[in-house]
């Protein structure tokens, strides 16, 4: 059964960094493009990142310089490093797999709080 669980959110001040990690499982997880999404309450949810599964990467231009995301294909898990995090950034989230334009799943998200 696929599956993908996300941690490593929390609180952080203004300028600070989190890791996100999402393990996957029940999937051959080195062919997936891999993705993160955000959301905030009451607003929709936005692409952050993406790398597929040949490492090539693309970002929404208020995270570009900031955040990156890795793949480690060996442990099946996809990272998200956010540096100089800002308030802005406060939101849940979400790891997606994507293996075609109609063939997608998710995390069941974490939350992420930049605030002093």
């Amino acid at each position: 059964q696929e599956q993908l669980v996300e941690s490593g959110g929390g609180m952080v001040q203004p300028g600070g960094s989190l890791r996100l990690s999402c393990a996957a499982s029940g999937i051959i997880f080195s062919i997936y493009v891999m993705n993160w999404y955000r959301q905030v309450p009451g607003k929709q949810r936005e692409w952050v990142a993406r790398i597929t599964s040949g490492g090539s990467t693309n970002y929404v231009d208020s995270v570009q310089g900031r955040f990156t995301i890795s793949r480690d294909n060996a442990k099946s898990t996809v990272y998200l490093q956010m540096n100089s995090l800002k308030p802005e950034d406060t939101a849940i989230y979400y790891c997606n797999a994507a293996l075609t334009s109609n063939y997608d799943f998710w995390g069941q998200g974490t939350q992420v709080t930049v605030s002093s």
